[in-house]
């Protein structure tokens, strides 16, 4: 173990920068997965036939799974081998990828989403925390620079790919997709990955950590998800769990006590990393990571970014093909303009932050972000040209590309080389509970401002309006990113 510890310290050989491409392929496969089912889901909703909370579950169980794994996963990564875990995980997600696309219900697709969290949870605190192990210095600068910008290029090759593989083929072509990119992974990984361990200190296991957390974000996403169809505090509908059935006429709906239940659940879980952590004992979450204020700050900004991306990319496709009758081809040229502004930027922003500094370059993006989705919000609302939409995009996927791709290096750049994969896994476990709290948020903002959580029955201009007033809602997030970001630039210059 000290003969790989002095080689994560040495620096990059040719094959750890041909490694750092095989990695950023396999997050490739994560953020593709993402923005591919985004743009193809009003074709899944209409030949499932499935309802505006069961389209919710399709992107937000993936991203609950996700969530809840990914600190148990980067702790095992750190002891047993992350290059390991992650050919693991490509595995599952492959496999996970085959299920959905041969899935013929909505309760096939959603579970086989749930694999597909399982995998991606094993992928990218693994690939992200070898990353931050191998490169150093200037020489993590780069590699960081890398990252973002194929994290941001995945993110626009999705709604196109996608649109196309629905429009020309059918929508389980953007499952099969997964299978190929997985196989060249996983042969590429076996040469060119090294493999590296970090350090745990804690003794036993923390087998109480994982249940809770999962507990807690599941029940947190199932109040925000469930609101509009099973009532925010009284009943509208029975909901039933196999044989267990919650009435109709009961005194109260199982939302407030699920958003309830998540909370103290989710304090709960702090509460006990906490203890374990000062006790030294084995902890799923590191707590003294948050210690480092770019860290804690950082993290919360991820976390707002997150929910305010999500939302957008749940509620525009809807838009795009109810309100303004556009195909899923159409919609992901639209979706286009946003995620080609956040590859462009991507690519740039370690030039950027080489000039100003990441904290400064994160503000900036954000504040573009602020900018664009004010201007998509109020374009949305008046059911405006779709290219019009595309327009206003724009600068929302520029400040997204320069913002993602620094907010990471900026994140993890005080974290001890032996935390890192502790750190990658807080922080990806934060983006993916916004994702998942962002696709909630926004579908629920449209459900409420439909009044209903069946949209088939209202019109074009109904729609339009409501899609209106939920973008709106993102942007409230966004504003409350901004200021977490100028609190991330506040404590990098101390």
């Amino acid at each position: 173990m000290s003969e790989m510890r002095q080689a994560e310290a040495s620096r990059p050989t040719r094959s750890d920068w041909i490694g750092l491409w095989v990695l950023a392929l396999a997050l490739a496969m994560v953020v593709l997965d993402g923005t591919i089912v985004g743009v193809a889901l009003p074709v899944i909703i209409g030949d499932l036939d499935l309802s505006l909370t069961e389209a919710q579950w399709i992107n937000s169980l993936y991203s609950v799974v996700f969530a809840a794994l990914l600190l148990t996963f980067g702790r095992l990564g750190d002891r047993f081998g992350r290059r390991r875990l992650m050919i693991g995980g490509v595995a599952i997600f492959m496999l996970g990828s085959i299920l959905a696309a041969m899935a013929t219900s909505g309760d096939l697709l959603i579970a086989s989403r749930a694999v597909q969290g399982v995998g991606g949870a094993l992928i990218l605190p693994s690939t992200l925390s070898t990353v931050n192990a191998t490169f150093r210095g200037k020489d993590r600068a780069a590699a960081f620079g890398v990252w973002g910008a194929v994290m941001s290029g995945a993110a626009a090759i999705g709604p196109l790919l996608g649109g196309w593989l629905t429009q020309v083929a059918d929508w389980p072509w953007i499952f099969w997709v997964n299978i190929p990119l997985g196989i060249g992974v996983i042969f590429a990984a076996t040469f060119y990955v090294r493999e590296t361990l970090g350090t745990d200190e804690g003794s036993g296991w923390d087998l109480v950590g994982p249940v809770l957390s999962a507990l807690g974000f599941g029940a947190l996403v199932f109040g925000l998800i469930e609101g509009s169809s099973l009532g925010w505090f009284s009943p509208k509908a029975p909901f039933a769990i196999g044989s267990l059935t919650w009435p109709v006429d009961a005194a109260i709906s199982p939302v407030p006590i699920a958003l309830a239940l998540g909370a103290i659940l989710i304090t709960v879980f702090v509460l006990r990393e906490a203890s374990r952590t000062q006790r030294h004992a084995s902890a799923m979450l590191d707590t003294t990571l948050f210690r480092i204020p770019t860290f804690a700050w950082g993290n919360v900004t991820a976390g707002l970014v997150a929910v305010g991306e999500f939302s957008l990319v749940f509620i525009l496709p809807l838009h795009l093909v109810n309100s303004l009758g556009l195909d899923v081809l159409g919609a992901g040229f639209v979706l286009a303009a946003m995620a080609g502004g956040a590859f462009i930027a991507g690519a740039s922003a370690r030039h950027l932050s080489a000039r100003f500094g990441s904290p400064n370059v994160v503000v900036l993006g954000l504040g573009l972000e602020l900018v664009g989705i004010v201007g998509t919000a109020v374009v949305v609302g008046m059911s405006l040209s779709p290219w019009l939409v595309a327009l206003v995009l724009l600068p929302y996927g520029v400040g997204l590309g320069l913002a993602s791709a620094q907010l990471t290096s900026t994140v993890l750049r005080d974290v001890p080389v032996s935390q890192s994969g502790s750190g990658s896994a807080v922080q990806s476990t934060v983006r993916q509970v916004g994702s998942a709290l962002g696709s909630a948020v926004g579908g629920t903002a449209l459900a409420v401002a439909l009044g209903s959580s069946n949209f088939r029955d209202v019109d074009a201009t109904q729609f339009a309006s409501a899609a209106g007033a939920a973008v709106w809602a993102a942007a409230v997030v966004l504003a409350l990113g901004l200021g977490s970001a100028l609190l991330v630039r506040r404590a990098a210059n101390r």
